[in-house]
């Protein structure tokens, strides 16, 4: 776990996981983290989220299994990304950032992507995807 730079714009996600936990520390810059719960047994499923992380005040995003997340750059960022196993490419979903049935908005009018989360499924797409693993998913509210 190395921290890692950022430039502005860069937007990663949206992403999902079956198994593993997310940790986001912010150690220098700004991001926006845009947040969704999918886990049809939560009692925030549906609910979103937008929270603003900034360097000069550490905070740790701990986001679980089941909740879709994207982390959007609004200044070159430095930050520390861990996750709670190994990293498994079965364990990774996704969606359009801007798919409009997701409801988060970024703010992003055109950001940087991975070609990976450019070509992202739709948000129908991964829910159809996740439907075999919801009894598997944490009650954890946090």
């Amino acid at each position: 776990m190395e921290p890692r730079s950022v430039p502005t714009e860069v937007l990663r996600g949206v992403h999902v996981h079956i198994r593993h936990w997310d940790y986001l520390i912010v150690s220098a810059g700004s991001a926006r983290i845009g947040l969704r719960d999918l886990r049809r047994t939560s009692t925030s499923f549906g609910r979103t989220a937008m929270l603003e992380v900034h360097g000069d005040a550490l905070q740790a995003v701990i986001i679980p299994p089941g909740v879709a997340h994207g982390f959007y750059f609004l200044t070159p960022a430095t930050h520390v990304y861990a996750v709670s196993e190994y990293w498994n490419t079965t364990d990774e979903l996704g969606c359009h950032w801007a798919d409009s049935d997701l409801e988060l908005d970024f703010g992003a009018p055109s950001p940087m992507l991975s070609a990976r989360d450019a070509s992202a499924d739709s948000f129908s797409v991964l829910m159809a995807q996740l439907e075999p693993f919801q009894e598997g998913f944490s009650n954890w509210e946090g």
